[in-house]
């Protein structure tokens, strides 16, 4: 292929030929071209002479892709070599690229023809402009400002150039730039802003070509946000932009800019302008967009641009309201015009598009949080001294005063929160737990997927909600009343209407005081319970079951409260068990578990008039209630049930209960209608003949019984012993044969018996088996005598069982049991580590070291019982042999080398684990000088490559572990091998700095040895401090190549985790902000 002739750098390239190969790749050639053009383009791409070859290659081309071609080349230069390239290089490039950016923005018609090469270039300069500007290029900005003068289009092009420099200092510098060379930049950009702010307000007076001014208006929206204060309130900008406000081709780029300001938070020097930009603002609104328009609908009806200006109106309300809303409350006429600006923006929440009502929904959110933190500390003088800025003690007159002025204030604000509720209650978006909702044919069906988005607009809209309702409960109560008796009356009736307002009738549980709750709820009960009798149509009914089911699982407190409700609600629920509308069933099996984990205890006690407990009761009809369900809603049912028998205290009473509750699994009548065997009954069969239990209806009725035992262990805990008892060595047998008939089917049939349905089924029971075991240990109380039972008797059928199996008939259940029952009885425990790590370590690491995708289910699981074994056996760790303990080791760094992140964070955790008790022990010396450096090696490995980024946090904590213990002195022989190392090093720390400082060289090229030796020598000077240590981690990752063009979000994790938990400790502090069946209660409260 002639195109090879490209890979020869040595003279200058054949244009024509590049031209050719670029244009098959593109698609013009075959698809072998392609492939061809492709592999040419990539080496020349990775050849580091090619970019030397970009000045002629641009200079010579007319092909647009060529140019793009070239250009990506010299961008790679740019960003991971500029620094190391010789003066006049860069010098001739820099001049190069400015020359053809002027050229070309020179001319109208060039300007316009080659728009989309332009753009690139100038991205091309900005970026050299991070390397040499203010300190190479000093004239930069007077350049620019002196060319932009010239001509109109080398204007519009200039103010493009800014525009892109703005946004990469102050938008995209965070992970792409060290934390200096920003403040640098910061500090050049606001140094010499006055010549940029002359230059766009000569151009917005002056100018009358509209693609300038826009152009300007864009570079300016991109500048407001950090410019000195100055520029804006003491010039003339800001009378500018609202002259250019009312005029329809400006309109939405001046709204941005004022948007900007209005964002702007430094104090209250500039309120008074503030004030005259609001109110002029206004009035010029009210011609723009009349108070009289009905906003939803005319977005609806809009063009792109209207509806863009809709939006931005919102961000400028929103944004202004956000930090400047205090300035407005001072005088009538401001609050006049404040609360004209409220109605538009309440107007505009209406708007349906989902973009739009979450810019108006944050805001809402802000302000009610506001008003009700206000209103809150009313009850509380030293709370409101606090807010108010003062830290003298307050006389009486004082807090009247304040008291006053919060109470004007709320008052201000009375009618537009008023107005909120109603939106809220009419928008309010559908909580998690509700599945049955309206598809796109307006059908009424089971939700298959969640939405997330939906979701998270939920738990805002729940949030605001109940600040509402904390701030006017009775305001609140008022308004669902009245909503629900318009939807009893027919006058308002939709299952939208219905849905919303039950759903927000749920979000507010917890938020009213006890009395006007339980009032409210009878109420709200009683007229749902009515309209469900009234309403006619199987949709209908399943809606309002669905929204009975809601509001009812909402409010635990009020049940609790109320036995009659309560069990007038259970027998609904029973009731909805009967009903086959696609999801009745399930949520009302799910709805009978959240209401019986708060009011357990109501179910055991006899309540007044009734001759037996609840459950008793239950029991007996037990049959006839689960008739209807699947084999996973009875699932459910069997955890409710032994929830509330958990909450019975007298045990004859418990094992009474759970006698008749486990009846009927058994018996399995209800399990496999087909048959009718008990489960005694079917392991008598099987021991007169084996076969029996090889029929697949006898298998899914085995099945059945181990997951409805598995349910009801998982409520009752230490409490099931008697049950898991009676069937405990029966399941091991059936066990261990199904485990036979699995092997020999498997070694029949090869690997694809194993995808079989028979085989499937035969793992299923092993598997429920296995997690029946583990559930039962895991919620038992630690009573030694339970592991005594229950572990020797499955050494060999479960652990034995899985070393000799093939690898595709391994359960990795078998490792997470193990992995429970260590944590669980931890040093107990000691001896059975060499049985188990004989039985499960070498046949599980050949199955999951062939490659990253293979049996995911035991890689994790046996790092976990890695960990287990690690974190509460490690005197049996220890006494392995340095042969296996290197098994471990490679294991350890094969896993945190996993690119799926639970296994990497889990082998990094081991890590931590192991190197802390090592330390601890007698063989630190031995382990270290075998490992230290390889690990050092391997998470720098992983902290740099990128595809770790998740780990971060731990690769840190790892270096910080071993760099502070090589300086500790706790090492005490030396960590280099003497024989390959024949340097005598002063101490293991200089050992250690040498090997990382080459490490890091041998792997960054780009970056200089000097600088390297830096960041290794502040690596030690910062070990004790994990914060700067942190940081130092990052700025060095971020100067790497690898880093510097990716989104680096996760190297911030940690600080994001804890903001988020400062969040949840505010939330549990407001009633009603985390929903009260969410709140995890003593025991005490459920009496």
């Amino acid at each position: 292929m002639a195109a090879e002739k490209l890979r020869d750098l040595s003279q200058p390239i054949d244009v024509a030929l590049l031209d050719a190969t670029v244009a098959a790749f593109y698609g013009t050639g075959s698809k072998d071209e392609r492939t061809a053009a492709d592999h040419i383009l990539r080496d020349l791409q990775n050849n580091p002479d090619m970019w030397l070859q970009v000045v002629h290659i641009l200079s010579n081309t007319q092909s647009l892709n060529t140019k793009f071609f070239s250009l990506q080349v010299l961008e790679g230069v740019i960003k991971y070599r500029w620094n190391v390239l010789p003066v006049e290089q860069r010098d001739g490039m820099k001049n190069y690229i400015s020359d053809v950016i002027v050229k070309l923005s020179s001319n109208e018609s060039s300007f316009r023809q080659e728009r989309l090469y332009v753009n690139k270039l100038n991205i091309i300069l900005v970026q050299i402009l991070k390397h040499e500007w203010p300190a190479r290029w000093r004239s930069f900005i007077p350049d620019l400002v002196a060319a932009a003068k010239t001509s109109e289009t080398i204007c519009e092009n200039c103010m493009a150039i800014l525009k892109l420099l703005s946004e990469e200092v102050f938008d995209f510098s965070r992970g792409e730039m060290t934390q200096q060379k920003i403040k640098e930049l910061k500090q050049s950009l606001n140094s010499e802003f006055q010549l940029i702010h002359e230059l766009c307000l000569y151009v917005l007076s002056a100018s009358q070509r509209t693609e300038l001014i826009r152009a300007t208006l864009a570079t300016l929206h991109a500048f407001l946000s950090w410019i000195p204060l100055g520029y804006i309130f003491e010039s003339p900008l800001l009378e500018t932009l609202l002259k250019f406000f009312p005029v329809p081709s400006y309109r939405n780029l001046t709204l941005q800019c004022l948007t900007e300001v209005a964002a702007l938070n430094f104090g209250d020097f500039y309120n008074l302008q503030y004030v005259k930009m609001y109110n002029i603002f206004i009035v010029q609104l009210q011609t723009v967009l009349p108070t009289t328009t009905n906003i939803p609908d005319a977005y609806t009806n809009g063009s792109t641009e209207e509806q863009a200006f809709i939006q931005n109106l919102a961000m400028f309300f929103t944004s202004f309201y956000k930090f400047h809303i205090r300035v407005l409350e001072s005088t009538q006429e401001n609050t006049a015009a404040l609360l004209m600006g409220l109605e538009y923006l309440l107007s505009i929440s209406y708007v349906d598009d989902t973009e739009v009502f979450k810019v108006c929904l944050d805001y809402w959110n802000s302000l009610v949080l506001e008003l009700f933190e206000a209103n809150h500390s009313l009850d509380n003088p030293a709370a409101t001294a606090n807010m108010m800025g003062l830290q003298m003690p307050m006389l009486p007159g004082m807090i009247d005063g304040l008291g006053s002025k919060l109470l004007q204030r709320r008052q201000l604000y009375a009618g537009p929160m008023s107005k909120l509720r109603l939106l809220m209650i009419s928008r309010m978006a559908k909580p998690e737990e509700v599945i049955i909702v309206e598809d796109e044919n307006g059908n009424i069906v089971r939700e298959t997927l969640k939405d997330n988005d939906v979701l998270v607009q939920y738990k805002i809209m729940r949030e605001t909600l109940i600040y509402l309702s904390h701030l006017d409960h009775d305001d609140t109560e008022k308004q669902m009343l009245k909503k629900l008796s318009k939807q009893l009356n027919g006058e308002d009736w939709t299952w939208n209407n219905l849905n919303t307002l039950c759903w927000a009738i749920g979000s507010i549980s917890g938020s009213m005081m006890e009395d006007q709750e339980n009032r409210f709820l009878v109420m709200v009960i009683r007229d749902l319970l009515n309209l469900c009798e009234i309403t006619k149509g199987k949709d209908n009914k399943a809606v309002i079951a669905s929204n009975i089911m809601y509001v009812v699982g909402q409010y635990p407190r009020f049940l609790r409260a109320h036995w009659k409700f309560l069990k007038t609600v259970v027998n609904k629920l029973f009731e909805f068990m009967h009903e086959t509308h696609p999801g009745v069933q399930d949520m009302a099996c799910d709805t009978f578990l959240k209401i019986v984990q708060k009011c357990k205890r109501k179910f055991v006690i006899v309540q007044v008039g009734e001759s037996e407990p609840f459950v008793s009761e239950l029991l007996t009809t037990l049959p006839t209630t689960i008739a209807d369900l699947e084999p996973h809603q009875i699932h459910t049912f069997y955890e409710s049930v032994g929830c509330m028998i958990q909450a019975e205290s007298e045990a004859s009473k418990r094992e009474e209960y759970l006698q008749r509750l486990m009846l009927l699994p058994n018996q399995a009548r209800y399990l496999y209608r087909k048959r009718n065997d008990k489960w005694t009954e079917i392991i008598g069969h099987a021991r007169g003949s084996v076969d029996f239990l090889k029929d697949q209806d006898v298998i899914r009725t085995v099945l059945n019984i181990l997951q409805t035992n598995t349910s009801a262990a998982t409520a009752l805990g230490t409490h099931f012993l008697s049950q898991i008892t009676l069937i405990f060595l029966d399941m091991l047998n059936v066990y261990k044969m199904y485990s036979e008939l699995i092997s020999s089917s498997i070694a029949e049939g090869g690997p694809y018996a194993s995808k079989t349905s028979y085989v499937k089924l035969l793992r299923s029971v092993k598997r429920e088996t296995l997690k029946l075991i583990e559930t039962f240990l895991d919620k038992a109380e630690d009573q030694p005598q339970i592991g005594k039972q229950f572990v020797p008797p499955m050494m060999d059928p479960v652990l034995g069982d899985y070393a000799r199996n093939l690898p595709d008939a391994r359960e990795s259940e078998v490792l997470s049991l193990f992995a429970t029952i260590i944590n669980k009885y931890k040093t107990a425990m000691i001896d059975d580590v060499p049985r188990i790590f004989e039985a499960v370590f070498q046949c599980t690491l050949e199955m999951i070291t062939k490659n990253f995708e293979d049996y995911p289910e035991h890689r994790l699981k046996f790092f976990s019982l890695l960990r287990a074994i690690a974190t509460h056996c490690f005197r049996a760790l220890i006494l392995l042999s340095p042969e296996q303990i290197k098994l471990v080791m490679d294991s350890v760094m094969w896993a945190f080398r996993h690119t799926e992140r639970n296994i990497a964070e889990t082998g990094l955790n081991l890590l931590l684990e192991m190197l802390k008790n090592f330390e601890n022990s007698e063989f630190c010396n031995q382990f270290f000088r075998s490992y230290f450096v390889l690990i050092v090696q391997e998470i720098f490995a992983v902290l740099t490559d990128t595809f770790h980024k998740p780990g971060f946090k731990l690769h840190v904590l790892v270096l910080q572990h071993l760099f502070c213990l090589v300086e500790s002195g706790s090492l005490t022989e030396p960590l280099w091998d003497a024989s390959t190392i024949s340097y005598p090093y002063p101490n293991n720390g200089i050992f250690v700095r040498e090997y990382t400082i080459k490490l890091l060289c041998g792997s960054f090229p780009n970056i200089s040895a000097s600088e390297v030796t830096r960041f290794v020598n502040g690596l030690f000077e910062s070990r004790a401090d994990l914060s700067t240590f942190k940081n130092h981690i990052r700025d060095f990752l971020v100067q790497s190549k690898e880093f510097s063009t990716q989104d680096n979000k996760d190297l911030y994790a940690e600080e994001a985790a804890a903001q988020k938990e400062r969040e949840r400790q505010r939330m549990l502090s407001i009633p009603g902000l985390i929903a009260p069946n969410e709140i995890i209660q003593d025991e005490m409260l459920d009496s």
